[in-house]
């Protein structure tokens, strides 16, 4: 007990040595002292002040006068309880914070209560058109609104009620000098007395400042405001710093927060990627740092160099950036915000890791400086006394060993904030006057970069720089683009193909050419339009999806872009995740799902150009892709079903063709059957409704784009069957009434999203129906027949005198490779089972040739083959072109591929 007793009183000397106001405090208040040795070991919660201030309370206050003492010999004694914990290193910052906040929070409500109550005794109570009662909803801005508060901060308020409209004072009792005024005046009223009860300076002192500035027009607007006025305000007069500071919002009191969430998150988050923020946090950093250089303030730890404002500056333009489509960003502290950025990677771990220890180191500081005599100052001092106890508050030496910590972290924090607010333009490009005087310069300027036909490139630039279009942009967005065009010319130019790389790159320019947040990001990412060109370049079909999709560019400032595979399972997660919190927001989870794939999509098509990917590992990747989104799609329908019969349904997606047989391309529709196995009597309805809305939910079209084409025509009796069919009938249907051509293309099909019971039973009737026994003459006979018809339709015929050859439908070709092996699970399945397994002809055709149905050495050279036409067929797509090539240039594989089916059709 002794020893504890020692430590405790050792503590107090430490807190009381680094602080000449606490020393005062409690040595003037000796009743006090005692109070806060007896606690100093027990962290600081709300429940605990929260019970000292109501028991402090005999009766309930009713006055202006009780209030004052009572609130500030509350602050008072929390503000002891925290000191002494925090500079005896026993409170961690997240404490201190917690608590400072903690205390503004419990005196604004207090103090609310307590004059609302005398408020309404003499005016009524104030209600809107409808009757409805009104209360003030006091906002926490600023580090208030974060939680962060700091231990001799002023607090900013802004005051807010819902409606207009008057006080009911008829209702009050006559006599008593009672009259109506409006909600307006009320308010006004409770917010000049609230001010009042917490800044005025007593004899106790004052609870904390109030800075009222941050409200609409500022000093020279009125203390409050309704929604509607609110809300206009934002649409007509709102500015971008406005934005920033409407970041932290909290409020603390009131009722109708929702609403007010309402007005406040369409104003400081957009729904798009607002890349803009980072030039309007720059020029307000800037003018920031003008005053603090002006004011000889570089050793303000929270406006200087490499300070606490930098970092919250970092945190908080990347949720004006993200936040409007990142949801999660939207939080207020910064520390949160920090871990937020590095778990979704938009931050370095490390960086985001230095950052938040940096925040702690230089808050912790600062509240060293204001403990000294309570004074909201962030200056280092001058004083030796007053650096020597700093220095000791610290945990340092000197006060030299604490300026060299203090000096490395803000240089760090300096170098990250120098990285993502540095203006990328402020010299002027090399080649700015080939754009800028477009219409005088020449070709050879174009020549001399190496562009294969200079005048065309010339006359593009010419052309883009005197179309109406960029004539008429607006001067801010005009000047990006004057930014921007040079270097499109400059990177276009070291392109392997550059008069392609520069024709689309000056198309993609121009498509985004009114959405100022897209210029901002490449303005702002020079590697990221780099990286824009080296895409454009590579495939016109990615150069199109780019333009359709320009929102993608953001993944490119992903340094995992090309380094990490897709985790399907987490993606299925989140996704779902990101569905349930939009709900029920129909439209807005159809854009997700939108969104969603096509950042997959450019995120698997960006590897693909890299060369990272086999054209196997890619069609996994965006089947993978295919069925998580299958997946979501049918929760999200299920639940948008006005009858259900029960939670989930028993309800199966089973695709076919490219998707089943795990071959799907970037642009390839979905071929999908619905099944269900319910026995309810109306089962049959529900789930024709719920395949009818799925494949809306998947074929429509919305601002976002269409997820997936769909054909459903291969379900039982085609376009003329019922859109869902029972697990019974199907297995009815394929035993009794399918046509070969029906089975064959069974032998690509798999279960991919929905009931996993019902996927089951599909698979079992699968099973079934390729093991049947079969008349291998019979089964050749009709193979061959379903060829000649698809050759008549699509085949060039091969002629070597047509110098063309289709991959996929000329004899030799895919369709025969997939033929081959359709005709062998039919034909063999019966004695081999493990033919039926969905694992792509690839594979198929070992396991035939291991079970020596086909000769291995034909069946190697046809899987070589088909690799290779599948390779081709993907490089020609991905540049629009038919697939169609010399027959002379593939002329072994595809005299591989008939040599097997002569072997199998043939002898």
């Amino acid at each position: 007990m002794a020893t504890m007793l020692a430590d405790t009183i050792a503590d107090i000397a430490k807190a009381v040595s680094a602080s000449r106001y606490l020393e005062r405090l409690l040595t003037a208040k000796p009743t006090l002292a005692d109070e806060v040795i007896a606690s100093l070991k027990t962290p600081v919660t709300r429940a605990e002040l929260s019970g000292w201030l109501s028991g402090r309370q005999a009766t309930p206050l009713t006055s202006e006068a009780d209030l004052k003492p009572l609130l500030r010999e509350f602050k008072q004694w929390a503000y002891a309880r925290i000191a002494t914990r925090d500079l005896a290193n026993l409170a961690p910052l997240a404490e201190v914070m917690e608590t400072m906040t903690c205390i503004a929070e419990l005196a604004i409500n207090q103090a609310v209560g307590v004059l609302m109550h005398g408020l309404v005794a003499r005016y009524g109570v104030p209600r809107n058109a409808d009757g409805l009662t009104q209360s003030l909803i006091v906002i926490g801005m600023g580090k208030l609104g974060g939680r962060e508060l700091n231990v001799s901060s002023d607090i900013d308020l802004i005051f807010v009620y819902p409606d207009d409209g008057d006080t009911d004072a008829t209702s009050l009792a006559t006599g008593n000098g009672a009259r109506s005024i409006s909600n307006s005046e009320f308010f006004a009223r409770l917010g000049r007395e609230l001010i009042n009860a917490i800044a005025d300076i007593t004899s106790d002192g004052q609870v904390f400042r109030v800075d009222m500035r941050l409200r609409p027009n500022g000093d020279s607007g009125p203390l409050v405001c309704s929604f509607n006025m609110l809300e206009n305000y934002f649409i007509t007069q709102g500015r971008e710093w406005e934005r920033y500071a409407w970041i932290k919002a909290r409020p603390l009191t009131g009722e109708r927060f929702d609403e007010l969430e309402q007005i406040r998150r369409p104003f400081v988050f957009r729904r798009y990627l607002d890349f803009g923020a980072i030039n309007a946090m720059r020029d307000l950093h800037a003018q920031i740092r003008h005053e603090v250089m002006k004011k000889d303030q570089v050793d303000n730890v929270k406006l200087g160099p490499g300070g606490i404002r930098e970092i919250e500056f970092i945190a908080q333009v990347f949720q004006l950036i993200r936040g409007g489509r990142d949801t999660a960003l939207q939080v207020q502290p910064t520390l949160t915000v920090l871990q937020l950025l590095s778990d979704n990677r938009t931050l370095p771990p490390e960086t985001a890791l230095a950052l938040a220890s940096a925040y702690d180191f230089l808050r912790r500081v600062e509240h060293r400086l204001q403990y000294l005599d309570d004074a909201q100052t962030h200056r280092l001092p001058t004083m030796p006394d007053d650096r020597h106890r700093v220095a000791q508050a610290m945990n340092f030496d000197d006060f030299s060993a604490l300026t060299e910590a203090l000096n490395s972290h803000r240089a760090l924090v300096s170098s990250h904030f120098d990285q993502i607010f540095v203006s990328p333009d402020d010299d002027q490009h090399p080649l700015a006057m080939l754009w800028l005087e477009a219409k005088s310069r020449s070709s050879e300027d174009f020549e001399r970069l190496g562009f294969h036909d200079p005048t065309a490139a010339a006359a593009h630039v010419a052309a883009l720089h005197a179309a109406s279009r960029y004539q008429q942009l607006p001067d801010e967005i005009r000047r990006r683009f004057d930014v921007l065009v040079p270097r499109m010319i400059e990177a276009a130019a070291q392109a392997h193909n550059p008069d392609e790389a520069l024709l689309r790159g000056l198309s993609f320019l121009d498509v985004i050419s009114r959405r100022g947040a897209y210029l901002a990001l490449l303005q702002q990412y020079p590697q990221a339009l780099q990286k824009v060109v080296t895409l454009l370049d590579s495939s016109r079909w990615a150069a199109s999806y780019l333009e359709q999709h320009p929102i993608l560019l953001d993944e490119l400032l992903d340094q995992r872009l090309l380094e990490v595979a897709p985790d399907w399972s987490a993606f299925r997660h989140q996704l779902q995740q990101t569905l349930l919190v939009l709900e029920p927001d129909t439209e807005r989870q159809m854009d997700v799902l939108r969104e969603q794939h096509h950042a997959q999509v450019f995120r698997v098509l960006m590897q693909d150009m890299a060369n990272l990917l086999t054209v196997e590992k890619l069609s996994d990747h965006l089947s993978d892709l295919a069925d998580s989104l299958l997946e979501a799609a049918l929760v999200c329908a299920w639940k948008k079903l006005p009858k259900r019969h029960r939670e989930t349904p028993r309800f199966a997606v089973v695709s076919y063709g490219k998707l089943g047989g795990k071959e799907l391309g970037f642009a390839s529709d979905l071929d999908l059957v619905f099944l269900y196995d319910d026995p309810d009597p109306d089962a049959g309805e529900i789930y024709s409704r719920l395949g009818t809305r799925l494949n809306t939910w998947l074929s429509a079209q919305t601002s976002a784009g269409q997820l997936f084409e769909t054909d459903l025509r291969l379900r039982p009796n085609g376009e003329a069957g019922l859109v869902v069919s029972s697990i019974a009938s199907f297995r009815a249907y394929q035993l009794e009434s399918a046509w070969v051509w029906e089975h064959q293309a069974l032998t690509r099909a798999r279960y991919s999203a929905g009931d996993a019971t019902v996927g089951a039973a599909f698979e079992e009737i699968r099973r079934d129906v390729l093991c049947q026994v079969r008349d291998l003459a019979k089964l050749k006979q009709d193979v061959l027949a379903m060829r000649k018809k698809m050759h008549d339709t699509h085949a060039t015929r091969g002629d070597k005198r047509t110098q063309i050859f289709n991959l996929k439908h000329d004899p030799g070709g895919l369709i025969d490779v997939e033929f081959i092996v359709q005709y062998l699970v039919l034909g063999h399945a019966h004695k081999y089972a493990v033919l039926t397994g969905n694992l792509g002809n690839i594979a198929l055709l070992k396991i035939a040739a291991d079970l020596s149905l086909i000769p291995a050495e034909l069946a190697n050279a046809a899987r070589d083959a088909y690799r290779d036409f599948r390779h081709l067929q993907h490089g020609l797509r991905l540049n629009f072109a038919q697939a169609t090539v010399s027959p002379d240039a593939i002329e072994p594989q595809i005299n591989a591929v008939r040599a097997l089916w002569h072997h199998v059709f043939e002898t």
